[in-house]
């Protein structure tokens, strides 16, 4: 690594540092939900947070965005909510009577898209362009999103009364799909600690152009060529699973690469190890699986799908495959 190189990694993993003391200050809770944030943020992906109703996801996407520094807007998605509430729409302006666009809160570096599920696939679907395209298109004029972008959407259990299970190819968009548990009992004190008095905010640490810099170092940190070998032949596994009808998609295998390259930033190196790409690939991969029919529809099922595949696929027997 040459000294240039390396002073911007060790600035990347700095930042990245000061970021987790910030939400630390807010969000008591298991460290690696904070860490693959930072990874999908480094990464330029997504991210989707599911728990039940008051285990602390949106303190915790509103602690990651005071944090990070930019532009944040915060979409309550609800059963009535219409697209045009999230992308905006053109409105007549009775001065002049003519039609200008009006801008929805998706305009924004981060989208905090609060109990996602709770609104109707039409509404859910609004989002999809943007997510994957960094743009939006209303009444045939597109409109470019400004960088970086990100979605934080929180959803609650899809058992629950008045929730709606996002479509596959909308949660294919999401990079990693965190579960916010109930906390420890010692952390469940800290908390009640920290907030008795006033409620606590992150400072922020960082800023847009900062972002925009980390990912796009992330881009240039090294991949072997073997660890690409890995990353298909585990995606291959969960395709022929017999549980499985539809298996991890090339959509999968380039998120799990582009997260397994920010995970090695956010360690300080710049080269993707064997352990970046096993680290991930539950996250990225688990929640893009479909299952058959006659199997549960069961998030566990989907995560031993993903654990299946690691066992059979060790890093060393996948460079000997053809």
């Amino acid at each position: 690594m040459d000294e240039q190189l390396k002073e911007q990694v060790d600035a990347v993993k700095e930042n990245l540092e000061r970021v987790r003391r910030e939400i630390g200050r807010v969000y008591i809770g298991p460290t690696h939900i904070v860490d693959h944030m930072m990874v999908a943020l480094v990464a330029g992906g997504h991210v989707l947070l599911e728990g039940v109703p008051g285990v602390a996801k949106t303190t915790l996407a509103k602690a990651f965005a005071q944090a990070i520094g930019v532009e944040v807007k915060r979409i309550q998605f609800t059963p009535d909510l219409l697209p045009a509430d999230i992308t905006g729409s053109y409105v007549l302006s009775p001065q002049n009577g003519t039609f200008h666009f009006r801008r929805g809160p998706v305009f924004a570096n981060l989208v905090l898209a609060d109990e996602i599920n709770r609104a109707p696939p039409k509404t859910q679907a609004a989002l999809l362009e943007a997510m994957q395209e960094h743009q939006v298109t209303v009444e045939g004029e597109l409109f470019e999103l400004p960088p970086p972008f990100i979605v934080v959407a929180t959803q609650n259990p899809i058992d629950l009364e008045g929730t709606y299970p996002l479509p596959e190819a909308q949660i294919d968009r999401f990079l990693v799909h965190l579960k916010v548990g109930y906390p420890t009992r010692a952390d469940e004190i800290a908390m009640l600690r920290a907030h008795h008095a006033a409620p606590m905010t992150a400072r922020s640490v960082l800023d847009a152009k900062t972002v925009v810099a980390m990912q796009e170092l992330a881009r240039r940190v090294h991949v072997e060529e073997d660890l690409y070998e890995y990353a298909v032949h585990l995606a291959e596994q969960t395709r022929v699973d017999g549980r499985v009808l539809l298996g991890a998609s090339p959509r999968a295998t380039l998120g799990l690469l582009q997260a397994a390259k920010a995970s090695s930033l956010l360690h300080g190196r710049a080269f993707v190890t064997p352990d970046d790409v096993q680290k991930f690939a539950i996250p990225v991969m688990a929640h893009r699986l479909v299952l058959k029919d006659e199997v549960e529809l069961d998030d566990g099922v989907r995560e031993d799908v993903v654990r299946a595949a690691l066992a059979r696929v060790s890093y060393r027997k996948s460079v000997r495959l053809a």
